[in-house]
């Protein structure tokens, strides 16, 4: 059990997950508050459960709910690096569900919505997979408090 807990929170990473980690967690966080609470201009679970439903990701409500989720629960801890690697294991998912279900088809860039902005959040999320929350990070706080024990 202790292994399985050093491989999730271990990281010798250092200011670059940082870096990585603030802004891709906040971006997550603000899209997910605007599925899950209506803020900065979304439409609530209501709103993007029925979004969700018209493009077949059904149950719409049940799918808003998770998504949303995903992004604003696991956008703070991204930022907060808190669990790093399973966070992004799950944002990265919900974009790679975003990128194929919702985007494909429709271009690449942005102003078609197109897949480049779930590409990149997903390449994001995925590059945290790897390099952990650094040593900067709760993770790297809780593994060395479990050291003192």
């Amino acid at each position: 059990m202790k292994n399985l807990i050093n491989k999730t929170l271990v990281s010798g990473a250092g200011l670059e997950a940082v870096v990585l980690r603030l802004p891709i967690g906040l971006i997550l966080a603000a899209h997910g508050g605007q599925k899950l609470f209506a803020w900065f201009g979304g439409y609530g679970l209501d709103g993007t459960g029925q979004w969700m439903a018209s493009v077949g990701l059904t149950p719409g409500f049940a799918i808003a709910l998770l998504a949303g989720s995903a992004e604003f629960f696991g956008g703070v801890a991204l930022m907060l690096g808190l669990l790093t690697r399973p966070a992004a294991m799950v944002n990265a998912l919900t974009m790679l569900v975003a990128l194929f279900w919702v985007h494909w088809g429709q271009g690449f860039f942005l102003d078609t919505h197109g897949i480049e902005y779930a590409l990149a959040l997903l390449s994001a999320t995925t590059a945290l997979i790897f390099i952990g929350g650094g040593q900067y990070s709760l993770d790297a706080l809780i593994v060395l408090e479990a050291k003192d024990e």
